[in-house]
């Protein structure tokens, strides 16, 4: 069926979610590619997930994406899931296939290397020791889509060292375990810093973190949207690091399942950077 025959559906389900900001991201798109259709937010209990993912096909929905707390959940409830997904663990795209099943991927990870490849094309994932800070769905997402990409070294440091423990086991020996008092001395000789954990956020405490052994050569992201700029970029862009803010990693990520749903893999734009950040 052609998109000109039908209204195109597609939403995110999440308990809450009405302060996401995909509704704007792809209502945006949807317009701004001249398609007649919506991406609403579905307010969906952790007990409805099941039920409500099945009803997907019948609605007419095209798929949805998944936020907090059905990334995991809905791993074990769709038909396919993408390798890549499934070594993550958790799934943030669902798209319904022609036959009606349901298809789970996670394109939280290939988000966030777009991002840093929006502002510096010629970044390799093979130039030099990577430090992650947390251990969460997102570094999992994150690591993933790095050892993809050809990271030779990534140093795993984290409040909890079992959680990095962990993942250093399932992903193998390119992930090296640092104790989270010693993240400043972690920083000798890294080409990139990540950080994933909520530390910086708005509401929540600064990440306490020296970046005097930090090369001044290294790139230093944050995942951290609310504030645009956290205080960890703000002290590395003033000793000279360039940055990554996590807008990107938002803004990237939802393209791949516009992609999938509507066919189009679309841009992100000035216009729709500031549309976002008025938000913000």
């Amino acid at each position: 069926m052609s998109h000109a025959e039908r209204f195109l559906l597609a939403g995110l389900m999440g308990w809450p979610v009405m302060h996401s900001r995909s509704p704007i991201l792809h209502n945006y798109w949807l317009s701004k590619y001249g398609l007649s259709g919506s991406y609403l937010p579905l307010a969906i209990e952790p007990k409805g997930l099941a039920a409500a993912l099945r009803a997907l096909p019948a609605l007419g929905f095209s798929g949805c994406n998944l936020t907090i707390p059905h990334k995991e959940a809905a791993l074990a409830l769709v038909d396919h899931v993408d390798p890549l997904a499934r070594k993550i663990g958790a799934i943030n795209c669902v798209i319904v296939r022609k036959d009606g099943s349901l298809e789970g991927r996670n394109t939280d990870g290939w988000g966030y290397i777009e991002s840093i490849r929006e502002t510096f094309p010629q970044w390799r994932a093979d130039q030099g020791p990577i430090v992650i800070l947390g251990a969460g769905g997102a570094a999992r997402a994150i690591l993933a889509n790095l050892i993809d990409q050809g990271a030779k070294e990534i140093r795993l440091i984290n409040r909890s060292q079992d959680r990095a423990l962990a993942l250093a086991q399932e992903f193998g020996p390119i992930i090296q375990v640092q104790d989270w008092q010693m993240r400043q001395e972690a920083l000798a000789g890294a080409a990139l810093l990540i950080n994933t954990t909520s530390q910086g956020m708005q509401g929540q405490p600064a990440l306490v973190l020296g970046l005097d052994l930090l090369p001044a050569s290294a790139l230093v992201s944050d995942i951290v949207y609310i504030p645009r700029l956290t205080p960890l970029l703000i002290a590395a862009q003033l000793r000279g690091n360039a940055i990554v803010p996590g807008l990107g990693m938002l803004l990237h990520q939802a393209r791949p399942s516009f992609e999938a749903w509507f066919g189009i893999l679309p841009d992100v734009t000035l216009d729709l950077r500031a549309r976002i950040e008025a938000t913000l």
